[in-house]
């Protein structure tokens, strides 16, 4: 039996497990299960994993995105550019053997840890079908880890953007500072704070929704619920809208992909 699963902190909710366990019994894969298992500390990894040996792979979830980097042996290309991972592919072998290869894992334990950003290609591949000759500038609204997939993508398509955040960060604004003309001259908004996630479903970025246009186009990377007050906000102002959840799906078969492919 492989298993996979799903670390961060809390895990009140998950599409991840859902998603996976939905798929094995449609796929009729038997020999695999999803699990989550939530990690109030990244520090705590090693001794998950090595409670758990049968694990094959694992997604990362809030708060951990950045913070698990340091118990990493290796980082893909881009994931290694956004500074952020979403997917661990896990290697288990034993001190011998690693020994043997010279891939030891670190801290020398007896596993090797991958990592992957698959929120970049779920993200990329939802997106681009929507891009319009309008849309070369961009607002991120937030400033976390599924930010930095937003602008790895943002920056490989050459599109110019800028963060907005509540504390002061490298290349951004305040909400508070935020103006008509930034949202004029900037026809592509993009949310990933939480703000309006289920349940607190009134809750919306603060931006100036008037200076909208059906020139713009707002993505949010929250799936539920499926429309949030900052899509519709947006919808309401004539701009094409996009929620996260085909980008949850790319990113989720991405991330079985890598966990499968042959070494």
């Amino acid at each position: 039996m492989k298993h996979y699963g799903l670390i961060g902190y809390p895990l009140s909710h998950s599409f991840s497990k859902k998603y996976f366990t939905e798929k094995f019994n449609s796929e009729k894969i038997s020999d695999a299960r999803y699990d989550l298992y939530s990690l109030e500390n990244i520090d705590d990894l090693p001794a998950l994993l090595k409670a758990n040996p049968t694990l094959c792979g694992l997604n990362v979830t809030i708060p951990h995105k950045v913070n698990v980097l340091q118990h990493l042996d290796w980082i893909e290309h881009d994931a290694k550019n956004a500074g952020a991972v979403n997917c661990i592919k896990v290697f288990s072998e034993s001190p011998v053997s690693a020994a043997f290869s010279g891939e030891v894992g670190i801290n020398g334990h007896d596993f090797r840890l991958e990592g992957y950003n698959t929120d970049i290609y779920g993200f990329d591949g939802s997106l681009s079908p929507l891009l319009t000759g309008d849309h070369d500038k961009a607002l991120i609204l937030g400033d976390g880890g599924a930010a930095k997939a937003v602008k790895c993508v943002l920056q490989n398509k050459g599109i110019d953007h800028i963060s907005v955040t509540r504390k002061p960060v490298r290349n951004g604004i305040l909400f508070n500072d935020l103006t008509h003309q930034h949202i004029t001259s900037h026809k592509l908004i993009i949310n990933t704070t939480p703000l309006g996630t289920y349940p607190n479903v009134d809750e919306y970025p603060p931006i100036p929704y008037e200076a909208i246009t059906d020139k713009h186009l707002l993505f949010d990377l929250i799936y539920n619920p499926e429309q949030t007050q900052f899509l519709k906000k947006g919808a309401e102002r004539g701009a094409a809208t996009k929620n996260g959840y085909e980008m949850l799906v790319l990113q989720a078969e991405k991330a079985w992909e890598i966990w499968n492919a042959k070494d």
